[in-house]
């Protein structure tokens, strides 16, 4: 397959319809732990959202759809996305790259938008270096059993390879309870996942509530 190179963007112009209602949501946890489920429920729930849309040089599988799942570009596409500068982060992950349109972010956030980004612990912290004012919030499984029966559960690699991601989602963890910039922790909120569907009312009332809480505080 072809794969066509992302428009290089434009610098954008404040319009007379921006407004400084917009918000950044971050939501990370490690392979397993739901918060893919649960970030859907988010954005289906919370009117507003929007959901942002990575670029990567993983391969296309025949279930991804382009533009909706990823922005599905070549290495030389996105190391000179990289030298432009469109990337708000980008990151490194079992061999391959990804990273979220800056451009495209911002403009969202200018128009009064839940922008939702599904990153790792890595760019969640070169996320929220660059606005500190996002909100993040990390999703845990129940245990670490849990987890590595979750992915053994999923059957679409091999043991081996499920050992490499359980390790990588131990580091991850980790890390995120560790995390900061200043004096200040990269994540706001931890979930723990032993029921999805308490696990999705408190992610949509914490974002509800910091919504909340930065309208009555403007």
């Amino acid at each position: 397959m072809v794969l066509a190179p992302m428009e290089a963007p434009q610098p954008r112009h404040r319009l007379a319809t921006d407004t400084d209602d917009g918000m950044l949501l971050i939501i990370s946890g490690p392979s397993g732990a739901g918060k893919t489920t649960i970030t859907r429920a988010v954005e289906r729930t919370i009117p507003g959202s929007v959901f942002s849309v990575s670029a990567t040089t993983r391969p296309m599988t025949p279930a991804d759809v382009d533009g909706v799942d990823y922005h599905f570009v070549d290495d030389a596409t996105f190391k000179a996305m990289i030298a432009r500068n469109e990337f708000l982060e980008h990151v490194d992950l079992f061999g391959k790259r990804y990273g979220t349109p800056r451009l495209w972010v911002e403009e969202q956030l200018a128009r009064g938008r839940l922008v939702i980004l599904e990153i790792d612990v890595v760019g969640a912290i070169k996320v929220k270096t660059q606005v500190p004012e996002a909100f993040a919030v990390f999703i845990l499984p129940p245990s670490e059993e849990v987890l590595l029966e979750r992915l053994r559960s999923r059957k679409r690699e091999s043991e081996e390879a499920i050992q490499k991601r359980f390790a990588e989602a131990r580091r991850e963890m980790q890390t995120a309870r560790t995390a900061r910039i200043g004096d200040r922790p990269v994540y706001d909120l931890f979930i723990v996942n032993d029921d999805l569907q308490r696990a999705i009312d408190e992610a949509v009332g914490g974002v509800r509530g910091e919504l909340e809480r930065r309208r009555t505080a403007r």
